[in-house]
């Protein structure tokens, strides 16, 4: 090859290396890939975006590193861990909760939040009315209740057919008889006295006082019975903390540190993809109560105030909040720098006074 020929060649080489069409894009400019677990008020929905306390926090980390975000949510806590794992996203952006089991699987960021697990029950839990009735019945009162009921029926007929026979001014017509009848023998059962007509004179008042005895009698044993029972189930039907699980429907939430936590007690344990559908379950006495991250619970109990919901008991099996990341991941060490910073100059804090109030 000729001098000229390999002046020029080293010239086109050189062209093409500084030419725009030969540089790569740099890792950086590339969207950051982000998995989103829908749970308030850590992440929240609202009209096609996302916001939340986590959320935030994230994407104040992001611009302070330059990174743009590809959102996508996951529909459980264990499919946004796996999505993780498997390098399907770069960062698991919840309330995820930092254990070994899941340290083993993926990369933690340094916590930004402290928590633990709560549990949340209905308000009228165990006061129902199917529940009261299956009381009753258990309880044997309603076999009491169904001979009441036909000494009941018994007595309207027979008093309708001694009135027919007896007092002329008593209705001809059965079903007006029997209506009047009724009338009487529920207002004497009532602990009322029925106004009937005297026609026995003494012997009439001694017999009607006699029936108003019988019917205080009933209307105390009734209310006695009913009393028993709804006393009984609140003694042993609500839950009030974490010792009256045992024995219950635990509802938890799939691939949560609340349902390993059920797991691990052995309680009996139904899994849920979100609150909203354990909370329909506790609603509809599917389950006895939900056990879950506590200031998950307690937003939702905050802000739905139709559902009737409470959160009781104290804070148990205390956990902390982190960001998740593939093993090995270069942003790793660059976000939970990050995150000291967020702590250091007040973000965090500000951004749990925003979402939970001030602090006491």
């Amino acid at each position: 090859m000729s001098r000229n020929a390999l002046c020029l060649a080293v010239l086109f080489s050189l062209l093409a290396v500084s030419s725009p069409l030969g540089q790569e894009t740099p890792q950086a400019k590339q969207p950051v890939g982000v998995g989103l677990y829908l749970s308030p008020p850590f992440v929240i929905q609202e009209k096609g975006s996302f916001t939340g306390m986590a959320v935030e926090l994230w994407e104040s980390i992001a611009a302070s590193q330059g990174l743009q975000s590809r959102y996508r949510p996951y529909p459980t806590v264990s499919a946004l861990i796996d999505a993780a794992a498997n390098g399907e996203i770069d960062v698991a952006v919840t309330n995820l909760t930092i254990t070994q089991g899941r340290a083993q699987r993926i990369d933690f960021t340094h916590p930004w939040f402290d928590a633990g697990q709560r549990i949340m029950v209905n308000e009228h839990q165990g006061t129902g009315f199917l529940d009261v009735v299956a009381g009753l019945r258990d309880a044997g009162f309603l076999r009491a209740y169904a001979w009441l009921a036909f000494v009941i029926a018994a007595a309207t007929v027979s008093l309708t057919i001694f009135d027919r026979k007896f007092d002329p001014a008593f209705p001809r017509r059965w079903r007006d008889g029997i209506a009047e009848s009724f009338f009487s023998i529920m207002s004497v059962a009532s602990g009322k006295a029925s106004g009937r007509k005297n026609v026995f004179g003494w012997i009439g008042r001694v017999w009607q006082g006699l029936w108003l005895i019988f019917g205080i009698a009933v209307l105390a044993y009734v209310t006695s019975s009913v009393t028993s029972v709804m006393t009984t189930l609140s003694l042993t039907n609500q839950v009030n903390s974490l010792a009256d699980l045992p024995g219950k429907s635990v509802g938890v939430f799939t691939g949560s540190v609340s349902e390993d936590f059920a797991r691990n007690s052995g309680f009996d344990r139904q899994s849920f993809p979100n609150i909203e559908e354990a909370v329909a379950a506790l609603r509809d006495g599917r389950i006895d109560a939900i056990v879950g991250d506590a200031p998950v619970l307690e937003y939702y109990a905050h802000t739905h105030p139709e559902e009737r919901v409470s959160v009781i008991g104290g804070l148990f099996e205390p956990d902390k909040y982190g960001f998740g990341l593939a093993r090995n991941s270069p942003l790793t060490r660059r976000l939970t720098v990050e995150i000291l910073g967020a702590h250091e100059r007040g973000l965090v804090e500000q951004l749990h006074a925003k979402y939970f109030g001030e602090s006491p």
